[in-house]
């Protein structure tokens, strides 16, 4: 669904966010998650998103059409310890006021490496989201490093913590390096772009 896309803004801070075209939902996670990757992946393009082998290096907000009126958000990495602490201070205020007051945003995409998911920032982050009780989409990415076991304890151990939090969520097994959960992935962010009732707060 991503294939159309082109860049065609950033953002340091709140003022220089591009006024709203369409509905937009924007990806999200912890540095080295693999947010680039599943981007690109879902994008089936190897350069959208840049991939760096230096986690923290995206700090802006990256806006990509989608020839359709909808727009894809990459929103910077956060929880990478050796950024400056006001450089980090900046971007979690940042993303906390983009995800919680951001007309356009329609829905979200958390990004967490399966093998270390749920993580406290991550947390806060669905918290600063829940009062909007829009969407979110969880992909845990790298699942291919895990058994089969250990996937299907991951994600019934953070669907679960979705529920209990009262998040409107879901959750799947992602691997961009092996390219499973694509389909479902691109059927999930389908539903987060189209505008809908709210729903009950669950995870599917």
């Amino acid at each position: 669904m991503f294939d159309r896309a082109v860049y065609f803004a950033s953002a340091h801070d709140l003022a220089q966010l591009p006024p709203g075209t369409g509905n937009e939902v924007a990806f999200v996670g912890r540095s080295n998650a693999g947010k680039s990757s599943a981007i690109n992946t879902l994008a089936n393009h190897k350069r959208l998103a840049f991939v760096s082998k230096t986690p923290g290096r995206t700090q802006l907000i990256n806006f990509f059409t989608l020839g359709d009126g909808n727009t894809l958000v990459d929103l910077p990495g956060y929880g990478y310890a050796k950024v400056p602490p006001a450089v980090k201070a900046h971007w979690m205020e940042v993303m906390e006021a983009f995800v919680s007051t951001r007309e356009e945003l329609t829905g979200l995409v958390m990004i967490m490496d399966a093998r270390h998911p749920m993580k406290q920032l991550d947390i806060d982050l669905l918290n600063w989201y829940r009062p909007t009780n829009k969407p979110v989409h969880v992909l845990l990415t790298k699942a291919d490093k895990l058994s089969k076991g250990e996937q299907t304890l991951t994600l019934k151990s953070v669907k679960k913590q979705l529920v209990d939090g009262q998040y409107n969520a879901t959750a799947q097994l992602f691997s961009s390096s092996k390219r499973t959960g694509v389909e479902e992935a691109e059927k999930a962010l389908y539903r987060l772009f189209a505008p809908q009732p709210q729903a009950d707060n669950k995870a599917e």
